[in-house]
């Protein structure tokens, strides 16, 4: 009998000790890791593929430097109170609705006071369509830190920790089936481990290597219908 799969909540561990360092990424971890001395600027951007761990790095440098984070909109009158923490986390940039007048206010007032800005976005800002000149030197200036994709060692950890964070034991065969078959980057792990989380709840069974392979080939063949 199939089971009706019930979306229950599950927490991603966002500890420094849950960060899986790998050549991809070694150069922005150590970045984070070099904060404050190590930073050049006031502002550090960032980047990588969705799901690439940036939201993880970003809770690390959080935790660590007691950061703020901005709203999803930035609007006129926000300056003085954000900046007032001395340190302010803005998660994906490219995407938010920010005041440009206003964020290129908060970069010099951040500057200024001796403050740090740490901004996450899936590509460097130089094509985040921004219209204000001077915010766009300011951005381009800045240091970029940057998360390649994934290697195999990277990979293979991810999935086991994405497993282990909805609490699910696979079998080794299990993995390397998902790295050799499915597609490889952040986003396409996270979507095959939450596929399989579901496929094995609503069968009632464990997940196995021909579950993995079903369950890739049917996700492939959804995103050859959708283009």
């Amino acid at each position: 009998m199939t089971q009706l799969p019930l979306e229950l909540p599950f927490e991603e561990k966002r500890g420094a000790e849950d960060f899986f360092v790998s050549a991809s990424n070694e150069a922005a971890y150590a970045a984070i890791e070099s904060w404050p001395d190590g930073w050049t600027d006031a502002l550090l951007v960032l980047v990588g593929p969705e799901g690439a761990g940036k939201s993880h790095l970003a809770a690390i440098w959080a935790e660590r430097a007691h950061a703020w984070r901005a709203p999803a909109v930035l609007r006129a009158g926000d300056v003085p109170h954000l900046v007032s923490n001395g340190a302010l986390l803005i998660e994906d940039a490219d995407r938010a609705r920010l005041d440009e007048a206003e964020l290129f206010h908060l970069i010099n007032v951040m500057r200024e006071r001796g403050g740090f800005v740490l901004m996450t976005a899936r590509t460097e800002p130089g094509s985040w369509g921004l219209s204000t000149p001077d915010l766009v030197s300011r951005l381009r200036r800045a240091p970029v830190a940057a998360i390649e994709a994934p290697d195999d060692g990277l990979l293979r950890a991810l999935l086991v920790k994405l497993f282990m964070d909805r609490q699910l034991t696979v079998d080794t065969r299990v993995i390397e089936t998902i790295i050799s078959r499915g597609e490889r980057s952040f986003a396409a792990a996270r979507s095959i481990v939450d596929a399989l989380d579901q496929e094995a709840l609503a069968a009632g069974r464990r997940i196995t290597r021909a579950m993995a392979q079903e369950t890739i080939a049917r996700l492939s063949a959804a995103q050859e219908t959708a283009r």
